[in-house]
């Protein structure tokens, strides 16, 4: 997941709107600013860039008090360039417009990719009041450049005319894509009906990040605390001590705690005996935010669906889906609808079978004996697909994961199918300052040994972070001045406890390949103009090279030189390997009929129409699940409404079915590789050259076929889930 949806007209800003909630790294909550505290302009280093390498921003220097004046001054440099760009009595060119625009900012930019940054992955109280203080003054401050009249003449003049000023076709595009911005923000629209839009814009970003303080502080709420240790039997003795370890970091002494992670079903459930823990975990994540209390996020979901409905009704388009859409790959919702639609029958077909396998396997219990006799619940899903996999495939999660330390993993995995398909090294600096302990840094160098990017990571699950996973940058590529990227990956890995490796599951490790490829597209960006580079494309087209990087884990060289015992060193015996292959599409049905759930959750609430009244939320979910006949009980979506932050907080509104859209050209890509010799250094470099690279120079459907040589097809993506 890329996390920032970009706010800025031209400086590629990459303000993330969503908030965060929890405590610093001590576990102590860290005081408001203090204005008496705050670094002189002169001193403050969010104002100036940074001398460390790749400009990396000097963590060890920034202050909470330092970012609302920083803020301020960002915006009031941002205005006085705008202010410059809308009133020059020359005639409008695209350098004194377009590439003006694409100056303008840098300032502001750099303070909120640092920020925000800070806010999702280490937030605390300061941060929280900071992010609900200056979310609305961004959201008017983007209307404040959007919607100038004078500012909009010069860029449609120059649009009106790009065909005959001998532009080339980036700079084309990037008239276009500017152009559609300022009219998709409303800029066509009548003084009374722009003054609408500004308060709409305001309310949205307000609530948004509200959504996403009250979440995360829900699911810290929410977690499951556990007295007696005879309830957890069937977890392992690094399960009970990260456990333990979670409940005396919130001075909660001979007790176990489960945090949420963001998903409905927690990684817990596999493991649990206790069934009635495993019911009380469950419903703990589906309930997180719906305790009626003032961490209960569904009047702000209701008002956030109907005034996104509102503003898209203003801009012309009958839904917000319609209004999101029209600038993405999908084009329409009804594109959008069918892909997922489609794929129904077959996931649900799927899963009816995999329930059909489960309750045998209770069943037999009972007659042997053993705790049986129900009728399979969804919390009792995955500890029963866990037996399931045993008995089919023979395959035990606790088996596998001693192979894959964390460490490991990423050097001799991630970054070893770097290198072997783009040539890429990388170095660890421990002179480069961090946010947060947990942090690594490694410099990139390309194949030629010249430095290319900085990249950092940040793997464990701590309560100042919020859930999931996702890439994003302190330093944008930017053709213009010169810099490089700096990337960064966050994860929410399990911490092990003190002395222990961390050992990851193997959907942490396709999560880690899978974050990395979003790295990539970040750190091979070659593009001129900041707001076409890098990963600023569309939703259902940013997750492309992620999903496609993830297909390396599993290819036989790449295998074979990270998964190895912790412990010994040895390989992966071939037959744990073999296994692993053969169970790739166990539990297909359920996973993709929870996706399918929440990606048509997210397009129901958002092809509402203007004039919709408010929704009470748990009667449209029950409505819409139904509806696109997702509704087994025994398998959830993905994300319940109340804790979508993808789409309330996360910039993915009416975008969550990016994921799928993404994935058909990921597996579609796949094939070419298959075709052309696999892991080679050849085709890494066409993918590079062709796909990587290039940002959001080229429409992204013409750039996919000029790859590919076609357009994609379904049929890969079909039979790696093994719904065909």
């Amino acid at each position: 997941m890329t996390r920032s949806p970009v706010l800025a007209v031209a400086a590629s800003l990459g303000l993330a709107l969503a908030a965060c909630s929890g405590q610093t790294p001590e576990s102590q909550p860290a005081p408001a600013p203090d204005a008496s505290a705050v670094t002189p302009a002169t001193e403050n280093p969010l104002l100036v860039a940074s001398t460390l390498p790749f400009q990396a921003p000097p963590f060890d220097r920034i202050k909470d008090a330092d970012f609302l004046p920083a803020f301020a001054e960002g915006m009031k440099q941002h205005l006085a360039e705008i202010r410059r760009i809308a009133d020059n009595p020359e005639p409008a060119t695209f350098d004194n417009t377009f590439v003006a625009l694409e100056r303008s900012g840098e300032t502001l930019g750099r303070v909120a990719r640092v920020f925000f940054g800070l806010a999702q992955a280490d937030t605390n109280d300061a941060r929280q009041k900071i992010q609900e203080e200056i979310a609305p003054k961004l959201a008017a401050h983007q209307d404040e450049i959007r919607l100038d009249p004078n500012l909009f003449a010069r860029v449609k003049s120059i649009y009106d005319q790009r065909d005959t000023l001998g532009l080339d076709p980036v700079q084309q595009r990037l008239v276009e894509r500017t152009h559609d911005e300022f009219v998709r923000a409303g800029a066509n629209l009548s003084e009374a009906d722009k003054a609408t839009v500004r308060k709409l814009n305001i309310e949205e970003s307000s609530l948004s990040t509200r959504f996403h303080v009250m979440l995360v502080a829900a699911a810290a709420k929410g977690a499951v605390v556990v007295d007696d240790k005879a309830e957890l039997a069937g977890l392992s003795e690094g399960d009970l001590a990260a456990a333990a370890q979670d409940a005396a970091a919130r001075k909660l002494d001979d007790k176990w705690l489960f945090a949420l992670q963001n998903t409905t079903q927690q990684p817990v459930l596999a493991s649990l005996e206790n069934r009635d823990l495993r019911a009380r975990i469950l419903e703990a994540s589906e309930m997180r935010a719906e305790h009626n209390d003032e961490n209960d996020t569904r009047k702000t979901i209701q008002r956030l669906a109907q005034l996104r409905a509102q503003k898209a009704k203003l801009l012309g388009y009958d839904t917000f889906a319609a209004y999101q859409l029209a600038d993405q790959m999908a084009k329409t919702p009804a594109n959008a609808l069918k892909l997922l639609t489609d794929t129904v029958p077959a996931a649900t077909a799927k899963a009816g079978r995999e329930i059909v396998e489960m309750q045998k396997v209770i069943d037999a219990q009972q007659a042997d004996s053993k705790p049986g006799g129900f009728k399979l619940a969804a919390s009792d899903w995955d500890f029963y697909a866990e037996q399931v996999r045993k008995a089919q495939y023979d395959l035990d999660e606790a088996q596998i994961k001693p192979y894959f330390e964390m460490d490991n993993v990423l050097r001799n995995g991630v970054f070893y199918a770097a290198t072997q398909l783009y040539g890429i090294t990388f170095k660890e600096r421990t002179d480069i300052p961090t946010y947060h302990a947990d942090m690594k840094v490694y410099e990139v160098f390309d194949k030629d040994g010249s430095p290319l990017a900085l990249f950092y990571t940040d793997y464990f699950k701590r309560d100042s972070k919020s859930g999931g996973a996702w890439m994003d940058v302190f330093v944008d590529q930017n053709g213009l001045t010169g810099t490089r990227p700096v990337v960064y990956n966050v994860c929410n890995f399990t911490r092990p406890a003190p002395g222990q490796p961390a050992l990851l599951s193997f959907d942490d490790v396709t999560t880690m390949f899978h974050e990395f490829g979003h790295a990539l597209h970040g750190m091979f960006s070659d593009v001129k103009y900041p707001s076409i580079s890098g990963t600023s494309t569309s939703r259902d087209f940013v997750e492309f090279p992620s999903q496609f990087n993830e297909h390396w884990a599993m290819d036989p060289k790449v295998f074979a030189n990270y998964a190895k015992h912790y412990e010994t060193g040895e390989a992966m015996p071939q037959a744990l390997v073999d296994k692993i292959k053969k169970s790739r599409t166990f539990n297909q049905g359920y996973a993709t009929t929870e996706y399918l759930a929440a990606a048509l959750l997210d397009m129901a609430w958002h092809t509402l129409p203007g004039d919709a009244p408010l929704q009470d939320v748990d009667t449209f979910e029950t409505a819409a699940l139904k509806q696109y006949k997702v509704d087994l009980p025994e398998v959830p979506p993905r994300y319940r409404t109340s804790y979508f932050d993808h789409i309330w907080g996360g910039g993915y509104s009416a975008g969550y079915y990016a994921y799928f859209w993404a994935e058909v050209l990921d597996h579609d890509a796949f094939e070419w590789f298959k075709e052309h010799g696999g892991l080679t250094a050849a085709n890494g470099q066409v993918f590079r050259d062709r796909i990587l690279s290039r940002g959001n120079t080229v429409d992204l459907a013409t750039l996919y076929r000029e790859f590919r040589g076609k357009d994609p097809s379904v049929e890969p993506l079909l039979e790696n889930r093994g719904l065909k």
